[in-house]
């Protein structure tokens, strides 16, 4: 592993083509909150824009008004001398540019031979040279691509280029399919080891100049981000609440979670912006986040079983996966059944409404006798499920209407 480890973000480039478009308001809120995550050593250390448009370029002038180091912000661009020119006259350092390898893009979707694909995207480099913007290079598609027959011989002759420009070049590998493994018995151009190894000793790409781009279809983003981090990429790709392309990118999140469990420590990140920009989705952008996604759905931390519940009461270490309050400002949750008891339904109660010490019920308040008396007629009428947060505020609204508003 790298001595330094840090995480990009895509959540206004390819997370935002799979929701509805972000308002200029929406962005800058969103990269405020990333900027408030990452730290001021800036472990979030860039996230990239589109610049196609009006709207989009109001949105990286109004985020660089910000006066923010972190997260740097970096654009996406049509390979062209116009968007070189556009990149550099807004004065931004870097851009990504697409360089389909796989032979699927390069011989189906470009129409191509694979000598004419590498001219053609060094040509486009070399604009980019000309224009002095430094370029990322998103290799696409690579865990289906000939790696020592295209891939290797085409990023030597991009860390040629650089050397002979004097301007760094970004490589980024994207498993656009989601087809990486990380285990590092497997062959090429699946194995996430062997990519990141073929591409640090056989193209001397340095680890920071490394970045890893995962999608989730097979399930793997999280494990093949943490081996691009563990086999010596410096970077892994992003997008918050992991929206992106199909099943989407590696979350964001995910990956603050995975750092400080990596390094032992969050290294100045505040995790519990986590809950604010979940927060954010939901009341702000509209966003339904599954329930049992992890840090961030609502039931990501609570107890349903009884006698779980019981335990989580007693201790929360017994059943909540870490201390969820002081990390994520998310207290371990317990959900009400009929056999919660009066102690259970006074916990969910303090818990959900998030109440100060000198506003906690306890189990002698009347609410309390009242809310379990209703839920116990549910179970005597042969219910058999827990109750929903839903159903709970519905009958609280009834006994207690606008107690905790």
């Amino acid at each position: 592993m790298p001595e330094e480890i840090w995480i990009t973000d895509t959540s206004l480039r390819d997370g935002q083509q799979s929701v509805e478009p972000y308002t200029v308001d929406q962005i800058v809120q969103l990269y405020k909150l990333m900027s408030k995550l990452g730290g001021p050593y800036g472990i979030i250390r860039q996230t990239e824009f589109f610049i196609y448009s009006k709207k989009d370029r109001e949105a990286v002038e109004k985020c660089m008004e910000l006066g923010l180091r972190f997260p740097e912000i970096t654009t996406w661009i049509r390979a062209t001398k116009n968007d070189f020119k556009l990149v550099r006259d807004m004065g931004i350092r870097e851009t990504g540019i697409l360089v389909s390898c796989s032979d699927y893009h390069i011989f189906k979707k470009m129409k191509m031979t694979r000598k004419q694909c590498m001219d053609y995207y060094l040509a486009t480099v070399a604009e980019a040279f000309e224009a002095g913007v430094m370029p990322r290079c998103h290799l696409e598609d690579i865990t289906r691509a000939d790696f020592y027959g295209f891939v290797v011989p085409f990023v030597n002759e991009l860390m040629k280029m650089s050397r002979d420009a004097g301007i760094p070049v970004r490589i980024r590998a994207c498993d656009t399919m989601g087809y990486g493994v990380p285990y590092p018995e497997v062959a090429l151009p699946r194995s996430v080891p062997g990519i990141v190894y073929g591409l640090q000793h056989y193209s001397d790409v340095k680890s920071d100049m490394l970045e890893w781009h995962g999608h989730n279809d097979f399930y793997k983003a999280v494990a093949n981000a943490s081996t691009a981090w563990l086999y010596g990429a410096c970077a892994v790709n992003c997008s918050l609440l992991g929206i992106g392309e199909r099943t989407g990118n590696i979350p964001l999140e995910a990956m603050v979670i995975e750092y400080a469990s990596l390094r032992g420590d969050f290294d100045g990140m505040n995790p519990t912006v986590i809950t604010e920009i979940a927060n954010y989705y939901k009341n702000e952008l509209h966003y339904d986040i599954p329930p049992m996604t992890p840090f961030v759905g609502e039931n990501f931390n609570v107890t349903k079983a009884g006698i779980h519940a019981d335990g989580l009461m007693k201790d929360a270490e017994i059943y909540n996966i870490f201390d969820t309050e002081k990390i994520l400002n998310r207290p371990a949750e317990v959900a009400i059944s009929n056999t919660s008891g009066l102690a259970g339904i006074a916990y969910w109660i303090n818990t959900h409404f998030a109440l100060a010490p000198d506003d906690m019920v306890t189990k002698h308040d009347s609410l309390v006798s009242g809310l379990k008396e209703e839920i116990d007629k549910q179970y005597v009428d042969g219910r058999t499920t827990v109750m929903s947060d839903d159903e709970l505020l519905s009958i609280i609204d009834s006994l207690a209407p606008g107690r905790f508003r």
